[in-house]
């Protein structure tokens, strides 16, 4: 067979890459031949896919979450157009892995028959490889002044005749009218593809609710094929979710007698946020991100991240006044980690003429080493070993180390140095390394012993790819066991439901 699904959202953030995942999860454990799709992403977190004639590229990492739920590897083909944002106005371009340009709102319109047309044949493609793939919109395919050329909502749609079903999330409220009104602003074409809703993040009692899915479903004419739960399993893999302030996961009680707090800072143009999560998976290591300094001064390990505009963050930093707060805490002898961006600002100067073009610009000096940004962007695959223990992970950067040469914290395979650890000051360019268990256990237990908490115990039976299976796999249950998943494989299987009802007005 050769079935599809397009999941669209009534807002970003609505549960769309989740419900995707878990509806990849639920067909492949039918044996199903599964894939995911999402024609244009616009995030900062990726990750990097090695190709057979051994190049790498991005992806956005929710469509290598997603493959991990179909049991397949990441493929360029999962996700041909990669939007990365590097300021308020202007992203880079990625597409099939490769970075082809920098765009902004207005430039974009004349690139976009480019990036649709590579879009539409790597879903063809797919779709001949593969049983069943399932398709993620993005934002809301009621954003009317682009659906003209659209090629990743309701444009991908129809150009595949694909069956839709809405994502609503009822914790923000207004569920039922965001329904209503998303389809009533879409055209009849696009309306009688729209076969089914699906809510997202209910908690209370099923019962209360079910005279407005009845209500929805007769002024809308199209069911609600289930009402998936609240889950606090379900935060891997986030994509541009991560809120001020917001504790990562749900932290398990400490092995010891003490608490490890992590402070990640929340730098405006944060990339691959999610290397923080592997921490967040330790029992006792609290892990916040937060953009407030009285936070970062409270923490006993503070963490830099990566950032699509290493010179700009790093200006915010000094503007907010956490920079003062960083410098404070490594001079109180506790640890600080920077990753990729954040290992870049920590060196005495960067040498920047390509992804800012602001020249030389101080660091903040607490690293013995300069960066220089080549036009080329490093793209890899990487393994080694560090602290004594094999380590693994993945580069994406224009930055490297051109002056200085501080003990490396780690060293790949071939025995070349990597990143940077002197004293209480760490950073490295790999991202993903805190995923290999050994490396992060030992890791961590350096963090506490230089922040002074002795009653912090690493547990020796952390596995962070069982935490991220057992994620997929909630995701799986959850369908199986909320979703009408009969009537999600009639759709897949048979098409959009013929004969639904036009909503007015209706998009001219």
């Amino acid at each position: 067979m050769t079935g599809g699904l397009l999941i669209a959202g009534t807002t970003s953030d609505a549960g769309k890459s989740v419900l995707t995942a878990g509806i990849c999860r639920w067909l492949h454990r039918r044996g199903v031949r599964v894939a995911p799709f999402k024609a244009q992403n616009m995030s900062n977190n990726s990750v990097v896919v090695v190709t057979a004639d051994g190049r790498g590229g991005e992806i956005g990492r929710a469509q290598a979450m997603q493959a991990d739920a179909c049991g397949v590897a990441p493929d360029l083909r999962f996700n041909p157009v990669l939007l990365k944002p590097g300021s308020d106005r202007s992203s880079q371009v990625v597409l099939l892995g490769e970075a082809v340009d920098t765009v902004t709102a207005g430039n974009y319109r004349t690139l976009r028959p480019r990036l649709a047309e590579a879009a539409h044949a790597a879903l063809a493609d797919l779709r001949a490889d593969y049983d069943v793939v399932i398709c993620e919109g993005a934002g809301s395919p009621t954003e009317i002044n682009l659906r003209d050329g659209d090629f990743v909502n309701m444009g991908l749609a129809r150009r595949f005749g694909l069956p839709t079903v809405v994502v609503g999330d009822i914790d923000r409220g207004g569920v039922f009218a965001a329904f209503f009104g998303t389809l009533a602003l879409l055209s009849r074409e696009d309306q009688e593809l729209v076969s089914a809703f699906v809510i997202n993040k209910f908690r209370g009692d099923l019962g209360i609710l079910r005279p407005g899915l009845d209500m929805i479903t007769k002024a809308s004419g199209r069911p609600v094929h289930g009402v998936l739960p609240y889950h606090s399993d379900v935060w891997l893999d986030g994509e541009d979710s991560l809120a001020y302030g917001r504790v990562l996961g749900r932290p398990g009680p400490p092995r010891g007698t003490a608490w490890l707090r992590v402070a990640v800072i929340r730098v405006p143009r944060i990339s691959n946020a999610t290397d923080a999560e592997a921490l967040a998976a330790e029992p006792g290591v609290r892990v916040q991100l937060t953009v407030e300094p009285a936070e970062v001064a409270d923490a006993d390990l503070v963490v830099i991240p990566g950032s699509k505009a290493t010179v700009s963050d790093l200006a915010w930093l000094r503007e907010t006044g956490l920079a003062d707060a960083v410098r404070a805490h490594a001079a109180a002898g506790k640890p600080l980690l920077g990753i990729c961006g954040g290992f870049q600002m920590l060196a005495r100067s960067i040498h920047d003429d390509v992804e800012s073009g602001r020249g030389t610009v101080p660091g903040l000096g607490l690293l013995p080493m300069e960066i220089t940004f080549a036009a080329r962007k490093t793209l890899a695959r990487s393994s080694g070993y560090g602290l004594g223990e094999p380590a693994h992970g993945y580069e994406i950067h224009h930055g490297y180390v051109s002056a200085g040469a501080p003990e490396p914290l780690l060293r790949y395979d071939d025995g070349r140095p990597e990143g940077a650890a002197a004293g209480n000051v760490f950073g490295t360019h790999w991202h993903g390394a805190f995923e290999s268990d050994g490396f992060r256990r030992r890791f961590l237990a350096e963090a506490a012993r230089l922040a002074g908490r002795h009653g912090f115990t690493v547990a020796d039976d952390t596995r962070y790819a069982r935490v991220r299976e057992r994620a997929l796999d909630v995701l799986g249950d959850l369908v199986e066991e909320h979703l009408d998943t009969d009537a999600l494989w009639r759709l897949i299987e048979k098409g959009p439901t013929p004969g639904l009802p036009f909503l007015p007005p209706g998009a001219p």
